[in-house]
């Protein structure tokens, strides 16, 4: 059948005539309704966009150009207009229409009304559909609770000194008595002048914000008002779509019809995020100021209303400058809402603001904040934020990081040794320091409590013990000979024997079949029992082998065994928290000494440690030695070169170390006596300044301070070599032809040398000789250049660099500057 020939009426098809109300002998059904009202949207928005191609087409012509411009689709309309409404079924007659006066002729004569109505028409039928839509789906008030991730946990080193920070912190909730004046004011002038006047969307506000950042070259003035984003905080995501900002909106109608003004914006104080882990402005306070919002200052709240807009970027913590030019800012709003006057601002502007607040935590320190966050949980529960009082000793801990990296940054390639773990514990249990790997961000396994490895000889320690308590003494003589124990033949390390040896040698030389001698002898559940008493929980088989150390271990675990030797009164229990506070007085855990049930003989605990300073003396951990200090110790070996042990003991400490490689992999002849055991001594060597009361700063504080000259005693006062320097590389200068070494140096060459060189431009350099070396210090503008350089990163310090120098190195490696940076 032809489209356009009228379909012939047929007696099932109403009359046009007939009255709608009586048309068909049943009832409209719903359903059919909706489909032909979707249909005639669909016609609509159809015919809409022919009115907008026509419009198109015609534009620019007149009269009947312009109506054949237009095409036959309007030519068809025009002539189904002129046909008698009886001619035209309901099926093909789209909408009545007057004859001659049809509304589409008109706008086909004038096409750019037709573009206009087509413009204005199509995206308000869209922004009608999202505003419906978004209606269906708001949410209910209150239905989000903003993310804040753990409890706030701050952490306090041995003295008090708090060193970092983790979780979220939520302070208290604010109430109306608790809200300073000038915090309101501040809040409320920078992010929303007119909050007391309009009714949760102000498009006054709006429009200046607009005008105000388009003037001001950026960002200065949201057009958010504190309703608008409170309901977003408690009842909407923070995706930035058009559909949330319209149910933004409608939600800010809601609350401000069910809520007074004051409540909205205390609930909006209570909820925002203020940088740093902060989450209320009470948080906030106690976070950067040590105080309750109750105690806020003028510039103080002033800081703070200026952190909503952009909290991670203004943080305090990380940006004081940006925090404080956003200050001003708000001072200056709160003069323009009369809210304080000029001089009040200025007063406010020059007023010192200090931060009570932890500096960025030490990299190093990361491996213990997350065990003692673990422990905290465990001994105090969830109960809010919280302040940790550790038994980390920060200048300790900077030691041990940095003799840990300094020794695989210097033969770790070369001796294919990948990882390093270090532990020290005083003689009653608390964890001094503790490097669980040689880079936090890399990798937060922590081997010195979670990697499992073989002992190696290190576990000796238990055989000798239960031989001595069953009546050994370091004086019996067992012959290291070959040796069979069933079907196991223990070797030793170099495939040699050495005949009769009294116990003590055997020990310090770490004898194999000596040692596998014994455990036969006394029985491999002697051994076990040994190690159980000592604090040694991992599995231990009853075999043969064991007496060698095949079993796994950890780090901690031997370390703590070694202490409970050393005191005499075992098992040493490790600990690292000594008090836990709350937001109340009473502390909400105090770590209490526990008096140990079983304790050594005596005389076992005599041979013992005579054992152990036997191998420091004379056997495998020689390389431990220090003069004027007692150190007994053990090394270990596992097979093949897997797995490298020293844990040695001073008067005051034990120290555990290992090195080895994540993959199991064979390092390549790396002996417990070897890395270890002088990692051991650079550390402990370092740390005597640090145990009789010298001080450290703290890396996270470090800065290339002027050294003063009395710390440069091997410095004459009169200078051996003075002038303008060039730079051969960061450790070698050339003054007057003269080449200069800079003592402790070990250059660098490259992109750090020319940074040197223009640091140095026409500036003169003063050089003495070092007395007891061929190299120079030199001083630039009073200050000690080899330190200048070695803070900022420049190079590395050698082995044999002053103290002063090597300390300044590990700034900078707990900084990560210069070439310790992560980029390079």
């Amino acid at each position: 059948m032809n489209p356009r020939e009228p379909r012939r009426p047929t007696d099932t098809d109403p009359s046009p005539d007939q009255p709608r109300a009586t048309r068909g002998s049943r009832e409209a059904d719903p359903r059919e309704a909706a489909r032909e009202a979707a249909g005639a949207a669909r016609v609509l928005v159809r015919q809409l966009g022919l009115l907008a191609a026509a419009g198109f087409r015609g534009a620019g012509r007149r009269g009947r150009n312009a109506g054949r411009a237009v095409g036959p689709f309007f030519a068809g309309m025009s002539a189904r207009s002129r046909r008698s409404p009886h001619e035209t079924s309901p099926a093909t007659m789209s909408y009545p229409v007057a004859p001659g006066r049809s509304w589409y002729g008109r706008l086909r004569q004038k096409p750019l009304l037709a573009i206009g109505l087509a413009v204005v028409a199509l995206p308000t039928l869209v922004l009608s559909v999202v505003v419906l839509e978004a209606f269906a789906t708001l949410p209910p008030l209150g239905g989000v609770v903003p993310e804040g991730g753990q409890r706030a946990i701050t952490v306090e080193a041995d003295d008090g000194r708090p060193f970092a920070t983790r979780g979220a912190y939520r302070g208290e909730k604010l109430t109306a008595p608790d809200l300073p004046p000038h915090l309101a004011q501040a809040i409320t002038a920078i992010e929303d002048r007119r909050f007391y006047s309009h009714w949760g969307i102000d498009l006054r506000g709006l429009a200046r914000a607009v005008w105000r950042n388009a003037t001001g070259g950026g960002v200065r003035e949201g057009g958010s008002t504190i309703t608008q984003q409170y309901a977003r905080l408690t009842s909407l995501t923070q995706e930035k779509t058009l559909r949330r900002k319209i149910q933004e909106a409608l939600l800010a109608l809601r609350v401000e019809s069910t809520m007074s003004k004051q409540e909205i914006l205390l609930g909006y104080l209570n909820t925002a995020y203020f940088g740093a882990g902060a989450y209320g402005v009470d948080a906030a306070a106690r976070r950067y100021f040590g105080h309750g919002a109750k105690a806020l200052t003028l510039p103080e709240s002033a800081m703070l209303a200026g952190l909503v807009r952009a909290p991670s970027q203004l943080a305090p913590t990380r940006n004081f400058g940006g925090a404080k030019e956003r200050a001003d800012l708000v001072l200056q709003a709160m003069v323009e809402t009369a809210a304080i006057t000029q001089p009040q601002a200025d007063k406010a502007r020059s007023e010192k603001l200090t931060l009570r607040t932890p500096p960025e935590t030490p990299p190093g320190a990361n491996y213990f904040i997350d065990m003692v966050a673990g422990d905290a949980k465990r001994l105090a529960g969830e109960v809010g934020d919280v302040t940790l009082r550790t038994t980390l000793n920060i200048d300790l801990q900077s030691l041990a990081q940095a003799t840990l990296a300094r020794k695989l940054d210097a033969e770790g390639d070369k001796k294919k040794v990948g990882q390093g773990a270090l532990i020290a514990m005083s003689k009653d249990g608390a964890i001094l320091a503790m490097v669980g790997g040689r880079d936090y961000e890399d990798s937060q396994f922590n081997r010195a409590t979670q990697a499992k490895r073989q002992a190696g000889s290190l576990f000796k320690l238990f055989v000798y013990l239960a031989a001595y308590e069953r009546g050994y003494t370091p004086e019996t003589v067992l012959v290291d000979r070959p040796t069979q124990i069933g079907e196991w033949e223990p070797q030793n390390s170099n495939n040699r024997f050495r005949g009769a040896l009294p116990l003590r040698s055997a020990f310090a030389l770490s004898v194999n079949t000596i040692a596998a001698q014994l455990g036969d002898e006394i029985g491999i559940p002697s051994v076990v029992e040994a190690a159980r008493r000592l604090g040694v929980a991992s599995e231990l088989p009853n075999v043969p082998s064991l007496a060698l150390g095949s079993a796994d271990v950890t780090l901690q675990e031997m370390t703590r065994a070694y202490a409970g030797v050393l005191t005499g009164a075992p098992p040493v229990e490790p600990f690292s928290i000594h008090t836990i506070r709350g937001s109340q007085p009473q502390p909400l855990y105090l770590h209490e000494a526990k008096q140990s049930a079983v304790s050594l003989s005596r005389d076992v605990q005599t041979m013992m440690l005579d054992s152990m300073e036997a191998v420091v003396e004379s056997g495998t951990g020689k390389a431990a030695r220090l003069p004027g200090i007692p150190i007994g110790g053990k090394t270990g070996t596992s097979q093949d070169y897997r797995d490298a042990w020293f844990v040695g003991l001073t008067p005051d400490m034990v120290i555990g170390v290992w090195v080895g490689n994540d993959d199991n992999a064979p390092m390549k002849g790396v002996t417990g006596g070897d890395i270890p055991a002088r990692i051991f001594h650079d550390f402990v060597q370092r740390a005597q300044g640090v145990l009789k009361g010298r001080k450290r700063p703290a890396p996270s504080a470090a800065k290339a301070e002027r050294v003063p000259a009395s710390e440069i005693s091997s410095a004459p006062v009169s200078p051996d070599v003075r002038g303008v320097a060039e730079v051969i590389d960061t450790g070698t200068l050339t003054i007057r032809g003269r080449s200069v070494k800079l003592l402790g140096v070990a250059g660098e060459g490259g992109a750090l040398a020319r940074q040197l060189a223009r640091y140095l431009r026409r500036r003169e350099v003063a050089c003495a000789p070092d007395p007891a070396a061929v190299a120079m210090r030199c001083r630039i503008d009073g200050d000690d250049l080899a330190s200048l350089i070695l803070t900022a990163g420049g190079a590395r310090a050698t082995e044999d660099a002053p103290q002063d120098l090597l300390e300044a190195e590990d700034q900078a490696r707990a900084e990560r500057a210069g070439l310790w940076s992560r980029e390079r």
